[in-house]
């Protein structure tokens, strides 16, 4: 596990600036049964730990020689740098599930954009979960090898997660698929609402057929 070290710290509101330009990021440690506690913790350690773990998995902060599970559950930016200027630490009941937004990760290459010149489309880029803290996914990685045609679709349902961890995200929501590159131009266009977006594939279907190409579910059939 993951361990980053905080530090209690007395100063706040706009003197929290002296304290960025140490090196040091302000965050807030809460959680059911506690008060809330400020506190400092060095950015390098942070940003290591932030990209190993996210906001969906267990660290353990060492706060004045006692260490707490918490996960990060909000990074306040800079918007112009981008760096991370305030924290928010959540300790949870260890006991008690908690829902969870955890980011999918696409793994390996997809046979039907080679054998079809097509695009692989990521349509889904996290998903809701369940599970006791201690359970937690960083991340749900799923292999595109099994693509290997333009109607292969990858589904929620299809996600690999532990017995442990209860997908509550719609299990027909498709996760990624191969398409026509045309077909991507045609949505990357833009369109105001989903029946846009759904008749611009129409309009390139339409096209293959009169060309006398079967559209994807007449090739299925």
């Amino acid at each position: 596990m993951i361990q980053l070290a905080a530090q209690k710290r007395e100063v706040t509101g706009k003197k929290v600036e002296a304290l960025r330009k140490e090196g040091f990021i302000p965050a807030v440690l809460y959680g059911p049964g506690s008060d809330p506690v400020v506190l400092s913790v060095a950015k390098k350690e942070f940003d290591v730990a932030y990209k190993e773990v996210g906001e969906s998995s267990l660290i353990s902060l060492g706060v004045a020689k006692e260490n707490k599970l918490v996960l990060i559950r909000g990074v306040q930016h800079h918007p112009l740098s981008d760096f991370a200027i305030h924290i928010d630490f959540y300790q949870p009941k260890l006991d008690e599930k908690i829902k969870i937004m955890v980011p999918v990760h696409l793994d390996g290459e997809a046979d039907a954009v080679k054998s079809f010149e097509g695009t692989l489309i990521q349509n889904i880029h996290e998903v809701e979960v369940s599970a006791l803290p201690q359970d937690l996914p960083s991340e749900i990685t799923v292999d595109v090898s099994v693509l290997k045609t333009l109607e292969d679709r990858i589904l929620v349902s299809d996600l690999p997660v532990h017995a442990k961890v209860e997908i509550l995200s719609d299990p027909e929501w498709i996760v990624a698929q191969v398409v026509h590159e045309e077909i991507v131009e045609e949505v990357a266009s833009p369109a105001e609402d989903e029946a846009a977006a759904v008749a611009a594939i129409e309009k390139v279907e339409g096209k293959k057929k009169e060309e006398g190409e079967a559209p994807a579910e007449e090739q299925k059939s």
